[in-house]
């Protein structure tokens, strides 16, 4: 089981990494004119970057600390709050009346790498 949640938590962390940094990278102007970015156009660019950051940092969170090995309760901690992000976006999204499948397949995964690393937080105290 512990190898099925390393890959669920290794998985999650490069969805976040890489939708994270196209967030911050991406222009706002062409980040509007994407395909599956619609939802873009009700925030500022600035909303959009700090929501890249958010995912961004979630993604090390969910990688770094079991890494390096150092401060491994960061990764629950990152996991429920990558799940924070993801109940927003499927707010969101369910607000433009658009699909949520990915978002809802996001948030069972970092609510799974939560829930199975509580222990990381649990030992901690």
């Amino acid at each position: 089981m512990k190898k099925i949640i390393l890959i669920v938590q290794i998985l999650a962390a490069l969805a976040f990494l890489m939708t994270g940094m196209m967030k911050i990278l991406t222009p706002y102007e062409d980040l509007v004119l994407m395909e599956n970015m619609g939802w873009a156009k009700d925030f500022s660019g600035t909303q959009i970057s700090i929501i890249g950051i958010l995912e961004t940092l979630g993604g090390l969170g969910l990688l770094l600390p079991m890494v390096l090995k150092k401060l491994t309760f960061l990764v629950p901690l990152a996991a429920l709050g990558l799940g924070l992000v993801m109940v927003g976006a499927i707010v969101t999204h369910i607000g433009r009346d658009e699909p949520v499948i990915v978002n809802l397949v996001l948030l069972l995964l970092t609510l799974s790498v939560a829930y199975f690393k509580r222990d990381l937080i649990l030992n901690r105290f």
